[in-house]
């Protein structure tokens, strides 16, 4: 058996229970931070993010009050602040009937988490789309490999670029801009609806328009975001420069430190 830290259905995990992820790797998850009083900021969407995934991939239902339950589980005992992962999949799943799975079972994972706000980032720009971008899923190999040809850049991270030429999302963050008159700009192109994303644009007024790569670089600031890192700033795009202490920011990253959080 694994270690406490990883549950399925509540219970300890087994090898066995997890080579369905190793070899068939279908299905979906979300990471939700858990601060150290217990709470996480956007927990219903979270959990609504889970159900609608839940259909999409596998035309199934999915309880959330056993969701909660399982984390509560697995969060109980352990050092806060720390980031759960409840992974949503099917351990019947075979490579050459994948419809015939529609039993999803959910595998719960904690690690720690990093102070908030991270340090600025820097990305290197990317020709890539994610298959399915609507849904959080565990098909990570195109965005883990974007990212490593970064890093090996001297990047940290890769930002996508469609074939279409707009700023879509980074390899596991949203991104969102600053323009010239200070007006917070999310790209209007095929990306995960993230649940920090969510959050943040129901504390200001914000707009969504197409954003080519040149337009990015030409905006006063530039930020990621997820419920690991909160509002990131990006300190650069390629070889374009930008401001990691831009007063909207600072504003963004206190709106979402000032979210309360909801109670498992």
């Amino acid at each position: 058996m694994l270690g406490a830290m990883v549950t399925l259905d509540g219970k300890p995990v087994s090898v066995d229970d997890l080579l369905p992820l190793a070899l068939t790797n279908v299905g979906h998850f979300t990471s939700m931070r858990v601060d150290a009083d217990s709470s996480i900021r956007g927990l219903t969407l979270h959990l609504e993010r889970l159900a609608r995934d839940c259909e999409i991939v596998w035309h199934a239902p999915l309880n959330a009050d056993h969701v909660r339950e399982y984390v509560r589980h697995a969060v109980d005992g352990q050092t806060l602040p720390c980031v759960v992962r409840v992974t949503v999949f099917d351990p019947k799943i075979e490579m050459g009937h994948p419809a015939d799975a529609n039993e999803p079972h959910v595998l719960v994972s904690v690690r720690g988490a990093g102070a908030l706000p991270p340090a600025a980032m820097r990305a290197q720009s990317l020709v890539y789309e994610r298959d399915l971008p609507r849904v959080k899923h565990i098909g990570l190999f195109g965005a883990l490999h974007a990212r490593g040809a970064a890093q090996r850049a001297d990047f940290d991270d890769a930002l996508f670029v469609g074939r279409d030429g707009f700023v879509s999302e980074g390899g596991t963050w949203n991104v969102a801009f600053v323009d010239q008159e200070g007006t917070v700009v999310w790209p209007d192109a095929p990306v995960l609806p993230g649940v920090t994303m969510a959050l943040l644009q129901q504390q200001a007024e914000h707009r969504t328009a197409t954003v080519t790569l040149d337009q990015a670089k030409g905006m006063a600031a530039a930020f990621a975001t997820n419920t690991s890192i909160g509002v990131r700033p990006l300190a650069a795009i390629d070889d374009t420069e930008f401001p990691v202490d831009h007063p909207v920011l600072r504003q963004l990253q206190e709106a979402y430190l000032s979210i309360p959080g909801e109670t498992l």
